[in-house]
């Protein structure tokens, strides 16, 4: 028989305040009543989902630590970030809504009179720590101060280049509303956040904000900030709709067939800002390819082109084996090949998507060549792989 384990005695190493808080007592028994909760975990939609990269640890350091793929992971000069300016921003959209690709996953969305910020990162790196982790490939376009009042904002997840502590707690001092994904609001009250401004939602519930109903939708994603966290705090999309418009904004997710039913009860949208970044065959359940994200963008509005499409999550953190510009490259061809209007504005620059749309490859003037291992055989199609069941109307496949 092994003889009893003695307790630690030693010095307890203080928890990182940048790890958050776990949900406990109401919070927690909320998380247990979902139906989405279940043998102690979160479930993705569609099954189970591979978090952790898969296949052989030695290949994918031996691509990931190469010389040449670390070059080509890096932009080759200064990223041409616009200037945004308090006119830009204090001039309401014309068309009632305007986007704001604030670098990853951050976007402004000015709508219907109101103000959204999604996913906002301001910090230097996204890293429980301020001195290793994935650093800023270009500064935020616009001090966090700057940008004026907003109405609400959220966010998709609890990962680090989606929740970062810096910029909640400096939004803590204002009397901005929170609306995140249920158990994320432990995070944001360990950081200051009073209870009575979240709005914790699960897949499926809505909140008003003046005059924008808010609904959280599924991702295949998963959560955790520190070493040992338990997929206890949820993973969302989330929908944004006002008196005239609509937009979808969908965090982190790999695809699957539930964009389809998102569109049928919620859409089409004027505006999609869909995650095309930080993929690889290492983790193919998580993160969806550009030509994914096209095919997501399409479910959404019903299986045709519609609306405008502005990528994500690429461009400002270095979270992947991918060249730094091929998450740009790839939507632009995609988008061509599907007929899809998408935008491709630089970080900070404000547009509306009923206007004309910023198109430029502002990108290739500070990067390398890109391979194009992605493109597809002549005379296929995304649109007729992914939408001929909404297309036939026998539904043939």
């Amino acid at each position: 028989m092994a003889a009893p384990r003695s307790p630690h005695t030693g010095p307890r190493v203080p928890r990182p305040a940048a790890f958050g808080a776990d949900p406990s007592g109401e919070r927690l028994a909320r998380i247990r009543r979902s139906p989405h909760f279940r043998d102690g975990v979160f479930q993705n939609p569609g099954g189970t989902a591979r978090t952790r990269p898969s296949g052989s640890a030695r290949e994918f350091a031996k691509i990931y630590f190469d010389r040449e793929s670390r070059l080509r992971r890096a932009p080759r000069g200064t990223v041409p970030v616009h200037a945004t300016t308090l006119a830009d921003l204090a001039r309401p959209p014309a068309t009632g809504l305007r986007l704001t690709w604030l670098g990853h996953s951050g976007v402004l969305a000015e709508i219907d009179g109101q103000r959204v910020l999604f996913d906002p990162v301001w910090g230097e790196r996204c890293s429980p720590f301020p001195f290793a982790g994935p650093k800023r490939l270009h500064p935020a376009p616009v001090p966090l101060a700057a940008l004026g009042p907003v109405d609400v904002v959220v966010i998709s997840h609890d990962h680090y280049d989606h929740l970062d502590m810096p910029t909640i707690k400096a939004l803590a001092g204002t009397d901005t509303l929170f609306a995140v994904p249920l158990g994320v609001g432990a995070h944001l009250e360990h950081w200051g956040v009073s209870a009575g401004r979240l709005r914790e939602l699960d897949w499926h519930e809505s909140t008003r904000v003046g005059g924008l109903t808010l609904t959280a939708t599924p991702a295949r994603h998963f959560c955790g900030r520190g070493l040992r966290s338990g997929q206890h705090t949820l993973w969302a999309s989330w929908v944004v709709a006002g008196e005239e418009h609509r937009v979808y904004h969908s965090g982190d997710t790999g695809y699957f067939d539930g964009f389809r039913d998102i569109g049928a009860a919620h859409g089409p949208f004027d505006a999609t800002m869909i995650q095309i970044g930080a993929y690889a065959e290492f983790w193919p359940d998580i993160h969806m390819t550009p030509e994914e994200g096209i095919r997501a963008h399409l479910d959404l509005q019903g299986g045709r082109p519609g609306g405008a499409l502005l990528p994500i999550h690429w461009g400002t953190f270095n979270l992947a084996p991918h060249a730094w510009a091929e998450p740009g490259e790839w939507t632009k061809d995609a988008a061509e090949e599907a007929g899809q209007a998408v935008a491709l504005p630089r970080p900070g620059e404000p547009f509306e998507p009923a206007g004309k749309l910023p198109v430029e490859p502002w990108w290739r003037a500070v990067s390398g060549p890109v391979a194009h291992p992605w493109r597809r055989p002549p005379g296929t199609e995304i649109l007729a792989e992914t939408s001929r069941g909404d297309l036939d109307p026998a539904g043939e496949r």
